[in-house]
C-alpha cells in the first residue's frame, strides 16, 4: 500500500515561511490525486493544495497567493511552500494520496491514504 511521510513542520511567527515535504512509497501512480490537507483542533479537515487527477491544482481560497505546491513524479515527492503564514494556518498538515473531489464544488474532500502529519504552529 502507499506510504506517505511528511517533514518540515514547526513553529514560526506570523509572516514567516515554512516548507513541508512528503515522500511517497508503494504502488503509486503519477495520476493520483495527491496533495496537502490540514486540520486544526475543533475544525473540519480541509484540502489546502491538491493536485487533482485532471492535471489542475486546487488551492483553498484562504491560502491562494501564499502557498505553492509542487511535486516530482520521478522522485515521488511533494512539497508545500508556505509564505506569509498567519495564526489561522496553525494546524496538523497531512500529505494525502488517492483523494476524491466533490463533483459540484471541485473541492477535494476525501483521501484513501495519508501520512502521520506534521504540526505547523504560527504564533
Amino acid at each position: 500500500h502507499v506510504q506517505l511521510v511528511e517533514s518540515g513542520g514547526g513553529s514560526v511567527q506570523p509572516g514567516g515561511s515554512l516548507t513541508l515535504s512528503c515522500a511517497a512509497t508503494g504502488p503509486f501512480y503519477p495520476t493520483y490525486c495527491m496533495g496537502w490537507f490540514r486540520q486544526a483542533p475543533g475544525k473540519e479537515r480541509e484540502g489546502v493544495a491538491v493536485f487533482v487527477s485532471d492535471g489542475s491544482t486546487y488551492y483553498a481560497d484562504s491560502v491562494k497567493g501564499r502557498f505553492t505546491a509542487s511535486k516530482d513524479n520521478a522522485k515521488n515527492t511533494l512539497s508545500l511552500q508556505m509564505n506569509i503564514l498567519k495564526p489561522e494556518d496553525t494546524a496538523m498538515y497531512y500529505c494525502a494520496a488517492d483523494c476524491s473531489v466533490d463533483s459540484g464544488s471541485g473541492i477535494p474532500t476525501e483521501y484513501r491514504y495519508r501520512g502521520q502529519g506534521t504540526q505547523v504552529t504560527v504564533s
